[in-house]
């Protein structure tokens, strides 16, 4: 377990990283901020970082993340988790560094649009092998009284060995035995499940970790079809049929 998010950490108590890292490239971007390649100049391993600026805009779901990656990043299928750290940037606003592993294998959302190119279709074994090593991921997650809420494709990388990664918790929430479910209406609209969707418009409407698995089951059509169900609608309109199309 991880302590409560409430504004409990002094961010700007981190070591700076100019004397450790040093970014490459732009690799993407995250919930909250964009996605480095950086290098590290101690040992030479190269390392993601996603750089969250200006830090004033910092809030809870931001040392949520922070916590999330802390206390449950020591499993083989979540992204390993270096570090933060605090860039003092008077000109442009000050940073924080949250230095990750670099996933150089890409997201599975690009290994199957990649495959769609080739006039193919992603084998249902490797289908198969991603969405059980994501599963025990959210095994793990879960377990601990925590839920990704923004499950996709795009947040499942590849390592260079094969490995599975879940990244990308800027949504996610910890559950507790006094609060066992949430009634936030978060994640991308596509992947959503219905009783998440529901939040938004019913007040007594609320969810708990079997929302992720909803996800990755959309997550699967994706991997086979090169999209989620309902993505030729506007995101708002997608958002109306979900609770309407699965009940």
């Amino acid at each position: 377990m991880f302590p409560q998010s409430g504004k409990s950490i002094a961010f700007d108590s981190f070591p700076d990283p100019s004397d450790t890292w040093e970014i490459i490239e732009t690799i993407g971007k995250g919930t909250y901020g964009k996605v480095y390649k950086v290098l590290n100049k101690v040992n030479g391993s190269k390392a993601a970082v996603k750089i969250l600026d200006p830090v004033h805009d910092i809030d809870e779901e931001i040392e949520a993340e922070y916590c999330i990656l802390k206390a449950l990043s020591d499993h083989p299928n979540v992204v390993r988790f270096y570090g933060m750290f605090y860039k003092k940037d008077v000109k442009h606003g000050d940073q924080l560094w949250l230095v990750l592993e670099l996933c150089s294998g890409g997201s599975v959302t690009d290994l199957a649009k990649g495959t769609l190119r080739r006039g193919d279709r992603m084998e249902e074994r490797i289908i198969a092998y991603i969405l059980r090593e994501a599963l025990m991921g959210l095994q793990h997650l879960h377990e601990h009284k925590t839920i990704h809420r923004d499950v996709k494709g795009n947040n499942i990388l590849l390592t260079t060995q094969g490995g599975i990664k879940l990244v990308d918790f800027g949504v996610s929430a910890q559950l507790t035995n006094t609060r066992p479910h949430r009634n936030t209406s978060v994640g991308t609209p596509f992947w959503m499940a219905p009783e998440v969707v529901a939040c938004e418009q019913q007040l007594d409407s609320t969810y708990d970790a079997r929302c992720d698995i909803w996800s990755l089951g959309i997550t699967a059509i994706e991997l086979g079809d090169g999209d989620p169900p309902l993505a030729d609608l506007h995101p708002m309109r997608a958002l109306f049929k979900i609770p309407r199309c699965y009940e």
